[in-house]
């Protein structure tokens, strides 16, 4: 006889008898991110991008709570992860629709409901903003432009100083345009998934 809990937590299992798939509560999020090997299974599917066997999964994850390499792993730190994944954590992530987990095979992926959960993780493949570089670019750029037209550099004195002032002006006028777009796209991403967060 198994000590682990396999029972769900009601608002989980709420999730698992409702036909809306889309959806899922801030409870039921919260109670899935609140156990670190959760997190590291969305971490290495994430990264992984494809099926992964619940061997490979366990592995790794094991070699990640043992801080040592997979083949340096005992058979006692491989069993403990793979049983809780197996019994529990797995089970309880798809009935929650974020992981497709096909017990009988040992095979994992991530479900469509996965993407409202990963935008509370801190991962490497979400990308920062870096805004901040291309303006500061752009600035560094114009100011040395405007200052050797100034100056009246060889290159730029044939240049008029309202010309390169107008192509600066412009060059951060796209540059704000992208900026503004690139937010849209991304404000519109994130409010489909907050729509589908209850």
């Amino acid at each position: 006889m198994s000590s682990i809990d396999t029972s769900l937590p009601d608002e989980i299992a709420s999730v698992a008898d409702t036909d809306e798939d889309e959806r899922l509560s801030k409870d039921v999020i919260f109670e899935l991110l609140k156990n670190r090997r959760r997190r590291e299974v969305l971490a290495y599917l994430l990264d992984a991008d494809e099926t992964v066997t619940l061997g490979e999964l366990a592995e790794q994850i094991a070699a990640w709570e043992n801080d040592t390499e997979v083949n340096a792993l005992s058979s006692d730190q491989r069993k403990r992860v793979y049983v809780a994944l197996y019994q529990t954590h797995l089970p309880k992530m798809d009935d929650a629709g974020i992981v497709e987990y096909d017990q009988d095979r040992g095979l994992i992926t991530l479900s469509d409901n996965a993407d409202l959960l990963m935008m509370y993780l801190d991962t490497d493949t979400h990308r920062q903003d870096r805004w901040d570089r291309w303006y500061a670019g752009v600035s560094v750029i114009g100011a040395l432009l405007l200052s050797a037209a100034f100056l009246e550099m060889p290159v730029l004195a044939a240049a008029p100083l309202l010309g390169l002032a107008s192509a600066v002006i412009a060059a951060f006028l796209l540059l704000s345009v992208m900026h503004v777009v690139t937010n849209h796209r991304r404000e519109r991403n994130v409010d489909g998934k907050l729509s589908r967060i209850e």
